[in-house]
């Protein structure tokens, strides 16, 4: 995860910008390296954040929603505004992307929702979506949806637009947030 932290830092650093976006970005680690070549090909247009959750959180046994929702909350996405999942080909099974997803959507009285954005990497090819970002977004439906899913981007203009485009969904389009769902409480085989 470090060195993960580490190429998304040196990628913002190339580009100073005042009108870009905090980022949450969350991954499966098994797809680390297209992550890395994500952030070096659009790491200038958007400002880092925490890259992930893992097994030395000290909310992970835990049992209560609420509370591994407000420590996630706390310790990654705090000053964050969009939380891009770079959706892989095992993406939908795993119980960290859902609780950052989960985490990424609640609005409370510290933190205000993220915009959410999930990017298909290239090696996915056709992946099954994960749950709580299909609960958000509507296929073909962009009014309906308070998530973005897209293709991996063509330029950095255009991941720019997608980042917008989902900071916007936070104020414009609040009422179709679906957090409903239980978090996930084991990985799925893939």
């Amino acid at each position: 995860m470090r060195e993960v932290q580490q190429v998304a830092m040196r990628a913002s650093e190339r580009k100073v910008d005042l009108t870009r976006h905090k980022c949450f970005l969350s991954y499966r680690v098994t797809d680390k390296d297209e992550v890395e070549q994500f952030l070096d090909e659009f790491g200038t247009e958007f400002i880092p954040r925490s890259v992930g959750v893992t097994e030395d959180d000290d909310f992970i046994g835990s049992d209560d929603d609420e509370y591994i929702k407000r420590r996630i909350r706390e310790l990654y996405l705090t000053d964050s505004t969009v939380t891009i999942l770079l959706v892989g080909s095992c993406s939908w099974s795993r119980k960290f992307i859902d609780w950052e997803l989960s985490s990424s959507l609640r609005n409370d009285s510290v933190n205000r929702r993220n915009g959410l954005l999930g990017i298909c990497l290239p090696s996915a090819g056709t992946p099954t979506i994960p749950a709580r970002l299909k609960d958000n977004w509507v296929y073909k439906e962009a009014d309906s949806s308070y998530a973005l899913y897209k293709e991996y981007p063509d330029s950095p203009a255009t991941l720019r637009s997608y980042i917008e485009r989902s900071f916007a969904a936070r104020t414009e389009k609040p009422a179709l947030v679906d957090n409903s769902r239980p978090l996930r409480a084991t990985d799925s085989a893939c």
